[in-house]
């Protein structure tokens, strides 16, 4: 019996990558068996695509996923720079990166500020495990305060919350996960390949080699014991919406439901359960965030999401074809338009 296929005739098996060389277990490759199974089912064109990375065990992961498309590996931390150049050089190409906790945490905390502060339209995903898997275990900055480690002793620092630095930089799609709950994070998944803007995905990853006790708040015993969805997430396509139907959303109570529109027409249908959360408030989500860091409370889930407001592309005004696709006569400036460049500047 021939695989099942997608509307682009091709099988999930088509969107894989090479084979992982992560520790087995680890939860990296069920975030990369997500993003496989997500591009499969929305039928991306790989060539369309582009995966970037800095450094890390994070890092090495798009190597697993997405084998047709394009790819790069950037240095420590400056993953944000470079997928800024590219999609200013082609605004076409839709773009996920995968970081870590220490690559955007610590060295890369100032580009994580300014890829969001401009608005880049792409998913950054953020596997966060509070540890530097890559370089034998020692804490990231997202490690527990208090946490003890049998090779680096006590971790006296308080962590810092990646999502809630996501919401006060103005990030538009903020959201957290964990790398166990395959349903929630194809949902928001799906949800931030839609969006357009900065989509931040923080996904709780446990490295199971150097951080998987039961008392840090980024094990696998933790996050399948204390994990608190704050909704119940579905995704509708264009297709199954009604586009023309205006959707008012107001207050809604627990087990009402609420639709949050795309960019491209689609629908993020989150379905409310016992926590009082609405995503569209800002200072809810980052009240949210703040009690979950302080309480230890495990919240996943959409926790913000505002209308998409205008891409660095739209601020810096870039013509409509992409600038990798410009011949040289549209590039190069006349020389008529360099003598009046010249004469501005001498006459002033």
């Amino acid at each position: 019996m021939p695989p099942r296929t997608n509307h682009l005739g091709l099988s999930r098996n088509q969107y894989k990558g090479r084979p992982s060389t992560l520790c087995p277990g680890c939860g990296h490759d069920s975030i990369s068996n997500q993003i496989i199974s997500v591009a499969y089912e929305m039928g991306i064109e790989q060539h369309k695509f582009i995966k970037v990375s800095g450094i890390g065990c994070s890092s090495k992961t798009p190597a697993y996923f997405l084998g047709g498309s394009h790819g790069f590996n950037a240095l420590h931390g400056r993953m944000p720079s470079v997928v800024t150049g590219a999609l200013l050089a082609n605004k076409d190409l839709e773009c996920v990166a995968v970081s870590g906790d220490g690559d955007s945490g610590s060295i890369g905390m100032g580009q994580f500020k300014h890829v969001i502060r401009r608005n880049v339209p792409f998913v950054y995903i953020i596997e966060n495990n509070g540890v530097y898997g890559l370089t034998k275990g020692q804490f990231s900055a997202t490690a527990d305060e208090g946490q003890f480690l049998k090779y680096y002793g006590t971790n006296d620092m308080p962590p810092i919350d990646l999502a809630l630095e996501a919401v006060i930089a103005g990030a538009t799609f903020v959201a957290r996960s964990f790398s166990g709950d395959a349903k929630q994070v194809q949902a928001l998944l799906q949800a931030a390949i839609r969006h357009h803007g900065t989509a931040v995905l923080d996904i709780i990853s446990p490295c199971v080699t150097f951080n998987n006790a039961e008392t840090s708040t980024k094990s696998y015993p933790y996050g399948r014991d204390h994990e608190i969805p704050l909704h119940e997430i579905q995704i509708l396509a264009p297709d199954y919406v009604d586009a023309k139907e205006e959707i008012e959303i107001g207050d809604y109570e627990a087990g009402d439901i609420i639709d949050v529109e795309m960019h491209d027409g689609s629908f993020v249908r989150l379905k409310k359960l016992d926590n009082d959360h609405d995503p569209r408030n800002r200072r809810m989500a980052m009240e949210v965030l703040e009690r979950s860091m302080r309480e230890q409370i495990f919240m996943t889930g959409l926790l913000y999401y505002e209308e998409p407001r205008p891409t660095l592309a739209d601020t810096e005004q870039l013509v409509d074809t992409p600038l990798a696709q410009l011949d040289a006569n549209s590039l190069r400036p006349s020389p008529q338009a360099l003598d009046q460049v010249m004469g501005s500047l001498m006459a002033s």
